[in-house]
C-alpha cells in the first residue's frame, strides 16, 4: 500500500492528497489497525498540533510584514556581499533557530523569508528553499530540534553538551559544504 501510495504521487497518478486518502483506507481495510484507537495512538499528536500552530504563525509573518522586515535586515545587511552571503545568512539563521524550536517549525517560518530574499534580489528561489529545508534539518548540535535527537538522548545518556561537542563541527561542515554546493546543484 505504501508503495502504491509513493507511485501514484511520483508519477501523478493522483493528486497527493487522494492518494494518501486511499492508502490510509486501504490499511484500515487491510487489517493494519485493529480498532479505531489503533490508528490514533500511532498519529503523532505534537506534529499535527505544531504544524497547525506554526502554519497560521507563519501566515501572520507574511501578513503583518514580519516575514519582509526580516527578509529586508538580511539582504540589507548582506546582500551588498552577493547572492553567495545572503543564503549564507538564512541558512545561517534557519540553523540557530532551529537549535531551539523543532526544524518543521523553523522550516515553516523560514521558507516565505527564502522566498522573498531570492524575488526582492531577482533570483531563482531554488537554492533559498532547499537551503532553509537544509539547514533546519540538520540540526546535530541540541537534542531539541529533531525527535531522533531527544530519542537517543537517554538512550545513549548523553548530555547537552556532548551535542555541542560533537554536532556543531558536524553542522558547521554540513553548512559550509551546503552553501558551496546549493548554488552549483540550482543557480541562482
Amino acid at each position: 500500500v505504501l508503495i502504491l501510495m509513493v507511485l501514484a504521487m511520483v508519477f501523478n497518478w493522483l493528486p497527493p492528497v487522494i492518494a494518501v486518502l486511499i492508502a490510509a483506507v486501504l490499511m484500515v481495510l487491510g487489517g493494519c489497525f485493529r480498532t479505531v484507537k489503533d490508528a490514533y495512538r500511532t498519529i503523532n499528536w505534537e506534529s499535527v498540533i505544531l504544524f497547525a500552530g506554526m502554519m497560521p504563525l507563519a501566515t501572520a509573518m507574511e501578513k503583518t510584514g514580519t516575514s519582509a522586515f526580516v527578509t529586508n535586515g538580511i539582504v540589507d545587511l548582506v546582500g551588498s556581499l552577493g547572492p553567495y552571503a545572503v543564503l549564507s545568512g538564512i541558512m545561517v539563521a534557519t540553523s540557530i533557530l532551529t537549535m531551539f524550536i523543532s526544524n518543521t517549525a523553523t522550516a515553516i517560518l523560514f521558507a516565505p523569508i527564502g522566498l522573498q530574499a531570492a524575488l526582492s534580489m531577482g533570483l531563482s528561489p531554488y537554492p533559498f528553499l532547499i537551503g532553509v529545508a537544509v539547514a533546519a534539518s540538520m540540526c546535530f548540535a541540541s537534542p531539541f530540534a529533531t525527535p531522533p535527537n531527544a530519542m537517543i538522548m537517554s538512550a545513549g545518556k548523553y548530555n547537552f553538551m556532548d551535542y555541542v561537542k560533537v554536532g556543531l563541527p558536524l553542522q558547521l561542515i554540513f553548512l559550509i559544504v551546503m552553501i558551496i554546493m546549493l548554488p552549483i546543484i540550482f543557480p541562482f
